[in-house]
């Protein structure tokens, strides 16, 4: 069934207000002056430098929302994720009648957050009458004493998101943890399915009967479920970031193989080094870092559906990168299953123009963009001679510079010294495709902070 493809949704028009009594229009003109001039600079001083679309500012500094974020900082994505396709099982009732408690961890802290809710996969509108957010008490569906925050999209307690459209929630107050989980629960009383999900999240998050958006025990919550549902985002006020840097890859970005509930991503590991050398003084960007990764996903081709499930990489990069928060630099992963997934013997010249075309894009919106070469796969069931020969010529483009502004060499870190088309056993998660938690590290370590420098260039 062909699905309707909304864009996304902002707030209300808001009613044009009633002209004021005869009186007050005679106020003097200096009065009226100093009026203008304090507004203004409230306005600037909200959303100076921060990346924020035009709708959501006018969400963030909106009379009818008490929690609008007074404090400066910078708006920086913390987590994200990309909507991979409709969860199975969900086609006819979606998830009506059921609180969805997301568990997502923050690479940065901030001062006041706020999330992006999407319906990319939904046949019929998606009614939210009841949403919240809180930090989470560690590894637990459980809330902070004092940290739950009932959400609002622009100023009311309920929102409507279109059949293939997304919404921004109004931002709340609340000190957010860099390295902590966050909450965001989620209730709809109506059918809307199927539901919008990114499924191998490696995290824990939960399922309850009924509106359980505001509980802050978590005892409501015993269905667990690795999949995240719905939430595609969560960006916080930060004085720690500066901008994000959003990783578009693969399965081995999306970490699928790395233990559950631990964050041990490759992405992970690049954050967790960045927050490390600013705190120790190093001259090296203050970003986040952001997770795009798709199990299965390729630069060229999409999957099957209407939007595709597991759409591609050039299908997806204006949403998944393009519409992220204060976006600097893209990192991007991607090419291997081009290679495995192509019943016929994939074209190295295709793959590599696809990559090519992801950076025109990020270059055409001033973004650096950092690449990987593709890691080694022989003892994987898609293993040939011919398919490794396509990686290699692939790999060669990258690292003669005529693909990326700047080259992460994954497969020269990771791969076997006594056999290069393999990864090292210790790196091996034992596909001999993904990596292990001990690859993710050494990913995450080789990545040369200096590269997120810069910008990009005009052409390669």
């Amino acid at each position: 069934m062909t699905k309707r493809h909304v864009g996304g949704v902002g707030p209300a028009t808001q009613q044009p207000l009633p002209a004021a009594p005869a009186k007050h229009r005679a106020l003097p003109a200096a009065i009226v002056a100093l009026i203008a001039v304090l507004s203004t600079a409230f306005y600037v001083s909200v959303v100076s430098d921060d990346g924020t679309p035009p709708h959501s500012v006018a969400a963030d500094r909106a009379p009818r929302n008490p929690a609008a974020p007074a404090s400066t900082g910078t708006w920086v994505g913390t987590w994200s994720t990309s909507p991979a396709g409709a969860e199975p099982g969900t086609e006819t009732a979606g998830l009506a009648g059921r609180s969805v408690r997301n568990v997502v961890h923050a690479s940065v802290g901030g001062t006041s957050a706020r999330i992006t809710l999407s319906n990319l996969y939904g046949q019929s509108p998606l009614t939210i009458t009841h949403a919240s957010l809180a930090v989470a008490a560690g590894d637990t569906a459980a809330a902070t004493t004092g940290t739950m925050r009932r959400l609002t999209f622009s100023g009311a307690a309920s929102v409507v998101v279109p059949a293939g459209g997304q919404v921004m929630s109004d931002a709340v107050r609340v000190p957010v943890p860099q390295g902590g989980n966050v909450l965001v629960t989620t209730y709809s009383p109506t059918p809307s399915g199927p539901v919008t999900y990114h499924p191998h999240a490696r995290q824990i998050s939960y399922v309850a009967q009924g509106d359980r958006a505001e509980d802050v025990t978590g005892v409501p919550y015993a269905e667990r479920t690795n999949h995240w549902r719905y939430l595609t985002a969560l960006d916080v006020l930060s004085n720690e970031s500066v901008g994000t840097v959003v990783v578009l890859g693969d399965s081995i970005t999306d970490g699928i193989t790395s233990t559950m509930d631990a964050n041990r991503r490759w992405t992970d590991v690049l954050s967790d080094r960045l927050r490390a050398e600013v705190q120790a003084g190093r001259n090296v960007p203050r970003y986040s870092v952001v997770n795009q990764g798709i199990s299965g996903n390729q630069v060229l081709a999409d999957g099957l559906g209407r939007p595709a499930d597991n759409p591609s990489g050039l299908n997806r990069f204006g949403r998944d990168v393009l519409e992220r928060t204060n976006v600097k630099v893209v990192v991007i992963d991607l090419g291997v299953n081009d290679i495995l997934r192509n019943p016929r013997l994939a074209d190295p010249v295709r793959i590599t123009e696809g990559l090519r075309t992801l950076v025109r894009r990020a270059h055409a919106h001033g973004l650096k963009v950092v690449g990987a070469t593709l890691m080694p796969f022989q003892g994987h069931r898609g293993y040939t001679e011919a398919r490794e020969a396509v990686r290699q010529q692939i790999n060669a483009q990258i690292r003669a510079g005529r693909v990326y502004d700047a080259v992460v060499d994954f497969d020269r870190a990771l791969r076997d010294p006594a056999d290069p088309r393999r990864l090292r056993p210790d790196f091996d998660s034992g596909d001999h495709l993904h990596p292990s938690d001990l690859g993710f590290q050494e990913m995450g370590q080789v990545f040369d902070l200096e590269s997120l420098k810069g910008a990009g260039q005009a052409e390669l």
